[in-house]
């Protein structure tokens, strides 16, 4: 799946969820995904770390529709040419 693609899904599955709850409350929502990833991790729960990250990943996506931001586009500005400061890859920055 693209990341566009992911962000159609997600959109359509909650957006008016979340536009409802808006993005203060959204982002509140999203820190406490990244809490749960963060001690999955740090437990090593390889079994919980698959929907952690996917949960993390949606909860972004959504902030990113709610603020107008195609994420894909995004991603491939900042990114597409390798590290943002030197444009390598992998990246040669001292």
């Amino acid at each position: 799946m693209e990341i566009a693609e992911f962000q159609k899904l997600i959109e359509a599955i909650y957006g008016a969820r979340d536009r409802a709850r808006g993005l203060p409350a959204t982002h509140m929502w999203f820190g406490e995904e990244v809490g749960e990833l963060t001690r999955a991790l740090r437990r090593n729960r390889h079994d919980e770390l698959e929907g952690e990250f996917a949960d993390v990943l949606a909860w972004l996506t959504t902030m990113a529709s709610m603020s107008g931001i195609d994420l894909e586009a995004a991603a491939r500005k900042k990114y597409g040419t390798g590290c943002p400061r030197c444009h390598a890859t992998p990246c040669a920055c001292p």
